[in-house]
């Protein structure tokens, strides 16, 4: 039958391929406080491994601390004001104060979850306009998305530009990097494999001893590739 495959490994939790939360400084979330504004100072600009962009530690008026994404242009000493009217790099405003145009970052997905989207280094979005069904924001992906009016999001862009511009230059380099999140690296194609590693293995390099599809009643270990599609080829116009 052959070893399990990778998926399947790591479904089951064991420390190869566990995620090493207890080395993450926390989770980045807007202040659950959504009535009134809250100010905060930075006391640290800090790194994360779980996260791309640097994170400041703010120190609350509700005497409480938090971990914000640091924007561009920020040092330590700042005060951040989050539900305010003010638009200021770091501050944390609703959708619907935001004027058209304005970069902004870590965008909630709905009202009080903290922020979801637009979170890594380098990154921003912007307002393209406010209509009766939402407000329209253009994403880094160049996509446009509605969101309600009442979701919040942070000025300013993300820091952290730059990362992805400098090269690896060696695999061992990239190795370190992909451990400190325990991502999988490398990643082989099935087809490369033994055949007791994969069913797609064997038979030589590059060369697919098996068809892609598998049929709905394979075993878990055999369903791999395009699960029972309704059909194959190509499309005939």
């Amino acid at each position: 039958m052959g070893k399990n495959l990778i998926q399947q490994r790591r479904g089951r939790g064991s420390l190869l391929y566990r995620s090493p939360g207890f080395r993450f400084q926390g989770a980045v979330k807007h202040s659950a406080e959504t009535a009134t504004t809250v100010t905060g100072r930075v006391d640290d600009i800090i790194h994360c491994a779980g996260h791309s962009a640097p994170l400041l530690q703010l120190s609350l008026s509700t005497g409480t601390s938090a971990l914000v994404f640091a924007p561009e242009g920020i040092s330590v000493g700042a005060e951040l004001q989050i539900n305010t009217t003010e638009v200021k790099d770091g501050n944390v405003l609703p959708l619907s104060a935001i004027p058209e145009g304005t970069a902004i970052h870590n965008i909630e997905l709905h009202p009080g979850d903290g922020g979801k989207v637009v979170r890594s280094s380098g990154t921003s979005a912007r307002i393209v306009a406010k209509t009766e069904q939402g407000v329209l924001i253009k994403l880094p992906s160049r996509k446009e998305r509605l969101f309600q009016p009442a979701c919040r999001a942070a000025i300013g862009v993300v820091a952290g530009a730059g990362r992805l511009e400098k090269p690896f230059l060696k695999a061992g380099t990239r190795f370190w990097k992909m451990k400190a999140k325990n991502k999988l690296y490398p990643r082989v194609c099935g087809i490369s494999m033994n055949a007791v590693d994969h069913p797609f293995g064997g038979k030589g390099s590059h060369t697919k001893g098996r068809p892609t599809q598998s049929p709905r009643s394979a075993p878990p270990g055999r369903k791999v590739g395009k699960i029972a599609p309704r059909r194959t080829g190509r499309r005939k116009m």
